[in-house]
């Protein structure tokens, strides 16, 4: 709340380029709170929120028995029946009855069901509706499992016999948010789908041991195809059943918890997928039940289908979906997927958003901001320390700022610009040519009163067809040349501007920083999921971890350099600190110095030039240690400076700075220098 402001102007007192804007963003406020006073039930902490605990298959009683009810909203639908296991998949033995909500539901009590519908049951629905009749999975099943022979899906009654039992509570967060994203699948080195118990044995103690104290996990959610990357999600309450059980979600989580990381979870309430056996299109035999009728509900770049957030059974759906994870599973966070395709109606396809009109008018879907304001409030309302992440290139004003002030109400928004800008750079100019003003100006892009995740690479530039840094960097000679013994030119080229640009970019682009799998090290392999045009091969899709354990190849040099990068935000509480100021900056000589809290940042981006006695603006009158060198041999570089090592304080000004050091500085390699007390 700015200024006691709460009818969603509070923004303006932040950034007065919005005022012309007051109206727009008193109506979108009043939107927020029309959409609020309509849910199910006015009730967004109660039954708005708990769609899954009465739809689907859930333990309940009726006249007195116990047993399992079944309910689903279908409005468009003439008649469902259960089908199943339990009932030998006769359609007509289990009709379901329609209320006048279009919800239709039945009873099945345990003195006739128990020892049919048991735990693992498999289940269906056969769905009528005026223009046929066909089986789905139910809405809101928690988990569809794949016939291995005909590949068809069905949906399990999962009520495990005992509850699982959480060993740890949700750990504190030192420093700043230092994010490992990864892919369960493709996390470990064999050629095949890796499991959620492989990761826990196997993949979290390498995340913990470098220094990341949360791990954001993409594919969670049930996708029919798996080469989607987990984007194309057909069971919105379902756990990804090709990685292991909900359980062993669950014990997944807990371990990491009680190895210090949060664990943050990829949710995908952009689209859905278009399938109808698995999904939920057409689900009633209508195009309008979850989705928008005709064109407005195809997304025509992702082949998907797009939600009808103004709808209130749909916004029920996808809250209680948030609410389901949050609690459920106990994430600690979720990163919204496909922000900006949500909130413009044309999803932001080849516009650059230039203006702040483009935040406001008739581009913007208002009630899919409503909804994301719904989702954040009831995020924070259940646990105050949730962590909401925004995918979203836009920049929309107010993103992550409370709902209250006229926000979004999101914790952080991802820091897109950053890595579109170095894959520019490396494709368009020689490093020797970087424009060094535009590097820093770039770098801190971003509006001050919302926290933003800094990254120098995504996943989508690991996938195929695209290149990581490395890759761009050093190309094929990885495969040959990454031996400590090569003296390769192209790989101490490529091995110190990869530390460079990671360094810079976690020192300058956001409160918190996001790393993909195996890109800390310089995975020197492109990411392709199985398919027809690659012979539906694994060997893209996985890590190959033993790269870093072979301790004659740089990769494990570059893993040990991120972990000490890392480990300035756990000991100076780096990521945090609001104090960014630049000391000098020297286009010619190809020098950028700045301070981010009390420690000081030197880059030198010559191709060949080392300076000795180089002299740089202090913020402090104290001696500075070099904490980090890019150039120390324990990283790959080529141990120029003699560590442990001192620069003292002179009493010589220098741009504005009563005081100054003089300190050497190697060709292409970088120095932090914290003060000493």
């Amino acid at each position: 709340m700015v200024n006691g402001n709460t009818d969603g102007t509070g923004l303006i007192a932040l950034d007065p380029w919005l005022e012309p804007y007051r109206d727009r963003l008193l109506g979108r406020h009043a939107h927020y709170l029309w959409m609020l006073s309509n849910l199910p039930f006015s009730d967004l902490l109660g039954s708005t929120s708990k769609g899954h605990q009465y739809f689907g298959l859930n333990r309940g009683e009726h006249e007195g028995k116990t047993g399992v009810w079944y309910r689903e909203w279908a409005p468009g639908a003439t008649a469902l029946s259960l089908i199943g296991d339990f009932n030998g998949w006769v359609r007509g033995a289990n009709p379901l009855t329609r209320d006048d909500w279009g919800v239709w539901f039945t009873f099945l009590p345990d003195d006739k069901y128990a020892d049919r519908l048991t735990h693992g049951s498999r289940v269906k629905v056969h769905v009528s509706t005026h223009g046929g009749a066909s089986d789905r999975i139910p809405a809101y099943i928690r988990r569809a499992v794949q016939d291995p022979e005909t590949h068809a899906y069905s949906g399990q009654y999962w009520h495990p016999a005992e509850p699982f039992e959480w060993r740890h509570s949700t750990p504190p967060i030192k420093g700043g948010l230092r994010i490992y994203e990864a892919h369960v699948g493709m996390a470990q080195e064999d050629g095949k789908v890796g499991s959620f118990r492989e990761f826990t044995e196997k993949t979290l103690p390498k995340i913990a041991e470098i220094g990341y104290n949360a791990i954001q996990l993409m594919a969670v959610m049930e996708h029919p195809y798996y080469g989607s990357f987990g984007y194309l999600v057909s069971n919105f309450f379902a756990v990804s059943s090709r990685f292991g059980t909900p359980e062993e979600l669950k014990e997944l989580i807990d371990t990491a918890h009680g190895m210090g990381m949060r664990v943050i979870m990829d949710i995908v309430h952009s689209h859905s997928v278009k399938n109808t056996e698995e999904g939920l299109n057409r689900f009633d035999g209508t195009d309008h039940q979850y989705f928008h009728a005709g064109g407005r509900g195809q997304h025509v770049a992702w082949d998907s289908l797009l939600f009808d957030y103004g709808k209130a059974e749909v916004t029920r759906f996808l809250l209680s979906n948030v609410r389901y994870w949050l609690e459920e599973f106990r994430f600690d966070g979720l990163r919204f997927d496909g922000v900006t395709s949500m909130i413009y109606m044309d999803h932001g396809l080849g516009r650059s958003f230039g203006s702040y009109d483009d935040y406001f008018g008739g581009n913007v879907d208002e009630d899919a901001v409503g909804y994301l304001k719904l989702a954040n409030v009831l995020a924070h309302s259940l646990n105050p320390e949730a962590i909401t992440i925004a995918e979203d290139v836009s920049g929309m004003a107010g993103t992550c700022r409370p709902v209250s002030e006229g926000g979004l109400g999101f914790d952080y928004r991802l820091a897109m610009g950053v890595p579109d800008f170095w894959i520019k750079l490396l494709k368009e100019r020689k490093d020797e040519d970087w424009p060094l003003a535009d590097l820093y100006s770039v770098l801190l892009n971003r509006r001050s009163s919302e926290k933003h995740i800094g990254y120098a690479e995504s996943h989508d530039q690991a996938l195929v067809g695209d290149k990581t840094l490395a890759f761009w960097l050093m190309d094929a000679k990885m495969y040959s040349e990454m031996s400590k013994f090569s003296h390769d030119p192209v790989i101490d080229r490529g091995v110190a501007l990869h530390k460079m640009i990671r360094l810079i970019t976690f020192a300058l682009a956001g409160e918190a920083y996001l790393n993909f799998i195996g890109n800390e090290f310089g995975h020197p392999e492109w990411v392709d999921f199985p398919r027809p045009d690659n012979g539906f091969s694994h060997h893209y899709a996985r890590r190959q971890w033993s790269l870093i354990e072979q301790k004659h190849l740089h990769y494990h040099e570059l893993r040990d350099f991120d972990a000490a990068m890392l480990a300035l935000d756990s000991g100076f509480g780096l990521l945090g600190d609001p104090l960014i100021e630049q000391l000098a900056l020297h286009e010619d000589t190809r020098q950028l110095v700045f301070r981010r809290g009390p420690l000081v940042f030197a880059f030198n981006f010559h191709v060949s030039e080392s300076y000795v006695s180089l002299r740089i603006p202090a913020p402090d009158a104290k001696d500075y240690n070099v904490i980090l060198d890019t150039d120390a041999l324990p990283y790959g570089g080529h141990g120029l400076l003699s560590v442990p090592l001192v620069y003292p304080w002179q009493d010589v000004p220098m741009y504005g700075k009563p005081q100054s050091l003089q300190i050497y500085l190697p060709a292409r390699s970088a120095q932090v220098l914290a003060p000493i007390d």
